[in-house]
């Protein structure tokens, strides 16, 4: 009798899987979507759009999951789940283009959300410059110790750097502008003297500081309130044409980690998220990096379930940042940056390719993982 062998394939390169098995290689590139299967969810169709877009999911051998009273037209919108392998959905799109009812939108929606490429991930030093700072122990808090490591940073290889000037650990207090200022001259000014031009964010949550900060040459604002705490932020940021970070948390730092609940915590997250973009857009905000806020309220399992279901927010169509380097949800209670670094590292790994910038203490630590990757 024969023993078969059988195990799943989860390498997400079937091209490359079906070389290994010695498959016509003039045609793998195109058998590939056969064997990419994507599940997509769908918000706010009618009844005619959700039985328009059933059926012809059906008439390609693919699938769609709708409100059980869709097809009695008794509600009046219904999330949807479309499954099919990447090729199905290409043919759905195309089919939906030629049908009533807006879905020709939703056809070049499709066709945009298959489109999405591997991410190069660009990595991201980070700068405290505070006295309370959960990671560093205001190791960086003095100017000279600032400066110095703001070099180190540079010297290790960092796509872009960081600059806090206010503690947003769980249940620290507010710092005043006039302090965040103090605090980021020094550094404001080694930038500029020394003409280093290297991308630069300043993360802070008040429009004061983010209108200094931009008057000195800083061109990208980290709001991890997502433009929640300060709504002159809106303002600060159309005006000067600035790139702005949009973060999601649940509540102040004073009060984020107070038995944070989600019913569905990417989806939550997601919707929040959108809804940012929207507004930033309709006030003329463009240029966006899209941040899910690890840690900031959420539970640990939260976590993991954003770390793992990342790919998730690729439809909203802007870079993905993650903040997780010796983030407390770790369980990490050694007082030793190389143990947090080390385990943050490892979270992180799967990660690479999967965000456009990973914010992290230790640069040369996560350029070694990425030239691994590579």
């Amino acid at each position: 009798m024969t023993d078969f062998i059988i195990k799943e394939v989860t390498n997400k390169n079937i091209k490359k899987e079906l070389e290994y098995i010695g498959f016509d290689s003039s045609y793998c590139e195109h058998a590939a979507g056969k064997f990419k299967y994507k599940n997509i969810k769908i918000f706010n169709l009618n009844p005619a759009q959700a039985n328009i877009l059933k059926q012809t999911a059906l008439s390609v051998g693919a699938d769609c999951g709708t409100n059980k009273n869709v097809i009695t037209g008794s509600i009046d919108i219904s999330n949807v789940i479309l499954g099919g392998s990447y090729n199905q959905i290409i043919n759905i799109a195309k089919k939906l283009k030629f049908q009533p009812f807006n879905l020709k939108i939703l056809s070049e929606n499709l066709i945009k959300f298959l489109n999405q490429t591997e991410k190069e991930t660009k990595i991201i030093g980070i700068l405290n410059v505070t006295p309370d700072s959960f990671s560093d122990g205001g190791l960086n808090f003095k100017p000279d110790d600032a400066i110095k490591h703001l070099q180190k940073l540079i010297n290790d290889g960092a796509d872009g750097i960081d600059i806090g000037a206010e503690s947003t650990r769980p249940y620290s207090m507010p710092v005043s502008d006039d302090e965040q200022i103090k605090r980021l001259n020094p550094v404001l000014e080694f930038i500029q003297n020394e003409k280093i031009n290297l991308p630069i964010s300043i993360d802070t949550r008040s429009s004061i500081v983010a209108s200094y900060v931009i008057d000195k040459g800083i061109k990208i604002i980290n709001d991890v309130s997502g433009l929640e705490y300060d709504s002159n932020m809106y303002n600060v940021i159309s005006g000067n044409n600035t790139k702005i970070i949009i973060q999601h948390s649940l509540g102040n730092p004073e009060n984020m980690q107070d038995n944070p609940t989600y019913n569905n915590v990417v989806e939550e997250i997601y919707l929040s998220l959108l809804k940012k973009i929207e507004l930033a857009n309709s006030k003329g905000i463009t240029d966006i990096i899209i941040d899910p806020g690890i840690g900031f309220g959420k539970t640990k399992e939260d976590n993991f379930e954003i770390l793992n279901r990342i790919e998730e927010f690729y439809s909203l169509g802007y870079p993905i940042m993650i903040g997780l380097s010796r983030k407390s949800f770790l369980g990490i209670k050694e007082n030793d940056n190389n143990i947090k670094d080390a385990l943050s590292a490892a979270v992180s790994y799967p990660l690479l390719n999967k965000v456009d910038y990973l914010r992290v203490h230790n640069v040369k630590l996560y350029k070694y993982l990425l030239n691994l990757n590579s």
